[in-house]
Parts: C-alpha cells; sequence; structure tokens
C-alpha cells in the first residue's frame, strides 16, 4: 500500500510542476478544490478514475503519478 502523505506530496509537486491552483485542476478532472486538497494533504485517497484522469492530463504513468519507483518494491 502506498504511503497517502508520499502520494499526496507527488500530486502537489505535478500540480504545481503544470502551473495549475487546485481550483484550476479540479475545474479539468471534474472535481472539487477540496477533495485535491485532501488528497494533496494524504487525508484520504482518490479513487482509481480520478488518478487516471491526472495520469491523463499529466501525460505520465500512474506509478510516476504516484511517485512509485519500482526498484522500490525489490
Amino acid at each position: 500500500m502506498a504511503d497517502m502523505k508520499k502520494v499526496g506530496y507527488e500530486f502537489k509537486i505535478h500540480r504545481q510542476n503544470a502551473k495549475l491552483s487546485q481550483e484550476e485542476l479540479a475545474k479539468l478532472i471534474n472535481t472539487s478544490q477540496q477533495n485535491i486538497s485532501r488528497w494533496e494533504k494524504g487525508e484520504v485517497e482518490p479513487s482509481i478514475s480520478f488518478c487516471v484522469a491526472l495520469a491523463d492530463y499529466y501525460d505520465i504513468s500512474l506509478d510516476d503519478l504516484i511517485g512509485r519507483d519500482i526498484k522500490d518494491k525489490r
């Protein structure tokens, strides 16, 4: 299971690199700014459909989205 604080940090970094506010990103993937904030704080886990939407928007893999390195599993 992924560490939600680390995943939230990765979400925030990707959003900031895209120069988006939480509100702008929320509109792009059809969710609320509050959800984005909770995900970034590691308070709640987003559904897989929102993870896919984020990865698709950023044009990255799901592993990259959450900062997972395959070497972490070995």
